[in-house]
């Protein structure tokens, strides 16, 4: 199995170097070749490895693969540590990137950087599995920042326009506090447990949680609830979580295939993957875990709510990964870790299929992605107007679509869990669950029913386009949607497939035994295993669900959309002037992004000119070494008149000197 893990993680980066590097040798057709081979490779050796290890007899694998250094007694490892939840997250991440990567072939075809992209793309796989596999704190943190960087390069594909290269910094900066508080808290618990080893550091979490720390005096903290909570600030920049979440809607302004791979199966995931792995650790802070809860509930809710008046096609999906991942943080919080890896599980394969379906709209539109211009386009586009419908009756959770079983597992072991701050989540959750309905049929009725607007297009049209480099937009006169090519399509159809039939898997994922081997729960804190109790498989959860809010909430928002956008479509705009704070306060986020620009970036720019003026101008220039320069002149300008060039003058102050010797050291 060594060659095969090895295999799994090395065919991306392989078909990266190969694309990056000699792109221009290759050309076209033999980058996407050689990137496409190796994420595929990587996909058939995760299907095995899967299989392996949740129907085979594959035990635990937890191997170092090379020592890198050791400093001090602590080693500095590349090793994999692969079971079940590893087994299903390298299925996840490079069945999604294998999609994008052939729906890239139809959605790039004529931008200049082709090669490029493919490269970032496979690069990012390869983060992506380094990550999920690792067995180590250091290659956690490597995988960590390795997915920061490629997204970083992959949100500002399109660097000469200056909304690209202000999301990918503004990506990187946000990331940046994130990843300072996650550097912390690994090197809190190194500190502690002497290692960077995974289960080594997991042994000694009950010692840990006795142990306190004195930042200054007077104020003591849990060792563990403190390195723990540093650690989830990690995963809110990664996650996005509120007020970390800033950087992910404008993470938009990279190609909609790249959209697709950050928000279903690699960077955002990774935060949640985190605090799931480390749950050995988490279950011991009640602190850590409350914090995590509520934070996932703000998510959740207050996020959602933005979809609702947003009116680019991508940034409405991009609001609601942030409100799914609320969801998965809130599971997390209420020590429903498996819960909450199973809606990742889903939520990547319906949400890549929303951003690809939303990518093809956008191809069928000459890459125009205001809603406002669309509608009637499920006679245009009829295999895309069926697969996002699948993937959002998934996202809202309809009965036997994955979303249904996950999402509602979520819900109701918060309603069961005992954690501060559970009841404010649960409503948040549950109320969550009539915007998701509302602001994902919103978007579906605005673009697929309805009157068509095409002739509106040249009001939303940008002048750059959405995916294409500003030097290859040309005006394509009259918009005539049509279908989307193949190369197109068959991704979107195979995403439909898990995203009805993967949340089957309830049983065994949530309350069997299929992640005893990666997670612990205490049995006190153990939401699950309550549930467990009443569960009789997938037709007994379904008709459970349906008897509860969560589902009608859902056929509500369902049904409000529809009568809104609809049934009276001029509704919305009289609602929008009657509410006009509020649509404000949603159009705006909060205030969020004007905050930040104010106080962090635009706070940043005033501390260095502060700096520059007073510190480097005035302290090091001024004083220490213009200072130092001109108070040598100034002495030695003085001293110099001392040197008369007579010899009883220096005979003189010789004598006066050895004198002044005498006098100090024997009288």
């Amino acid at each position: 199995m060594d060659t095969i893990y090895l295999l799994i993680v090395l065919a991306p980066l392989f078909g990266a170097i190969a694309a990056g590097l000699f792109g221009r040798q290759i050309g076209r057709t033999g980058a996407h070749s050689v990137t496409i081979l190796g994420v595929a490779v990587s996909f058939i050796l995760s299907v095995v490895v899967f299989w392996a290890h949740v129907f085979g007899d594959a035990g635990v694998y937890n191997e170092t693969v090379y020592t890198w250094m050791v400093s001090d007694g602590i080693q500095f490892e590349v090793g994999f540590l692969v079971d079940n939840l590893t087994a299903m997250m390298m299925l996840v991440v490079t069945f999604v990137s294998l999609m994008v990567h052939i729906y890239t072939i139809g959605y790039m075809k004529d931008d200049p950087g082709y090669q490029r992209f493919f490269a970032y793309i496979s690069l990012f796989t390869f983060s992506m599995l380094m990550l999920v596999m690792a067995n180590n704190f250091m290659q956690l943190f490597f995988g960590w920042e390795a997915v920061g960087l490629v997204s970083y390069l992959l949100i500002g594909f399109w660097y000469k326009r200056p909304t690209a290269i202000y999301a990918n910094m503004k990506a990187f900066i946000v990331n940046r506090v994130g990843d300072f508080g996650f550097l912390i808290g690994i090197a809190a618990l190194v500190f502690y447990a002497g290692s960077l080893n995974y289960t080594e550091v997991f042994a000694e979490a009950e010692s840990m949680r006795d142990a306190t720390i004195t930042i200054w005096p007077g104020w003591t903290f849990g060792l563990l609830d403190l390195a723990l909570i540093f650690l989830f600030i990690g995963a809110m920049g990664k996650s996005a979580q509120v007020p970390l979440h800033v950087w992910l809607p404008d993470s938009m302004e990279g190609p909609t295939p790249i959209s697709a791979l950050i928000h279903a199966a690699t960077m955002v995931t990774a935060g949640i993957f985190m605090v799931a792995r480390m749950s050995p650790l988490y279950e011991f802070s009640v602190v850590a875990l409350s914090f995590i809860l509520v934070i996932g509930a703000v998510t959740a809710f207050f996020m959602g709510l933005i979809g609702l008046v947003q009116h680019d096609i991508k940034r409405v999906v991009a609001y609601s990964t942030l409100s799914q991942l609320g969801y998965m943080t809130v599971a997390l919080g209420a020590s429903a870790y498996a819960a909450g890896l199973f809606h990742l599980m889903t939520h990547a394969f319906f949400k890549a299929l929303l951003f690809l379906a939303a990518g093809s709209v956008i191809i069928a539109m000459h890459h125009l992605q205001d809603m406002r211009a669309m509608g009637g386009l499920r006679k245009h586009m009829p295999v895309t107007y069926v697969t996002a419908l699948i993937g959002s009756l998934a996202l809202i959770g309809f009965p036997f679509f994955s979303g249904f079983f996950s999402k509602d597992a979520i819900i109701e072991a918060v309603g069961y869990s005992e954690i501060p701050g559970a009841t404010f989540a649960y409503w948040m959750v549950l109320l969550g669950v009539f915007v998701t309905a509302l602001y994902t049929f919103r978007m579906f009725f605005l673009v697929f029913h309805g009157e068509e607007r095409y002739d509106q297009a040249h009001k939303y049209m940008p002048d750059h386009g959405d995916d294409h480099d500003d030097d290859h937009h040309h005006d394509h006169g009259p918009l005539k949607p049509k279908e989307s090519p193949w190369v197109v399509t068959v991704p979107l159809v195979l995403l439909a497939i898990p995203s009805v039939v993967a949340g089957y898997f309830i049983g065994p994922m949530l309350f069997g035994d299929f992640f005893s081997d990666a997670l612990f729960v205490l049995p006190e804190q153990d939401v699950l295993a309550t549930k467990g109790e009443s569960f009789t498989g997938v037709i007994g959860f379904v008709l459970h669900g349906l008897m509860l809010p969560a589902f009608w909430l859902a056929m509500a928002g369902l049904a409000t959309a529809w009568y809104l956008y609809i049934k009276r479509p001029e509704l919305p705009a009289r609602i929008a002037e009657r509410l006009k704070l509020g649509v404000r306060i949603l159009e705006d986020k909060y205030g969020f992004d004007r905050f930040n620009d104010w106080f962090f970036a635009g706070g940043t720019v005033r501390l260095g000119r502060v700096l520059w003026r007073y510190g480097d101008a005035l302290i090091i220039d001024g004083l220490l070494v213009n200072g130092t320069a001109r108070s040598v002149g100034w002495i030695s300008s003085r001293i110099r008149h001392m040197q008369s060039g007579f010899l009883y003058h220096y005979a003189f102050v010789m004598i006066i000197g050895l004198l002044v010797l005498m006098f100090a050291f024997v009288i």
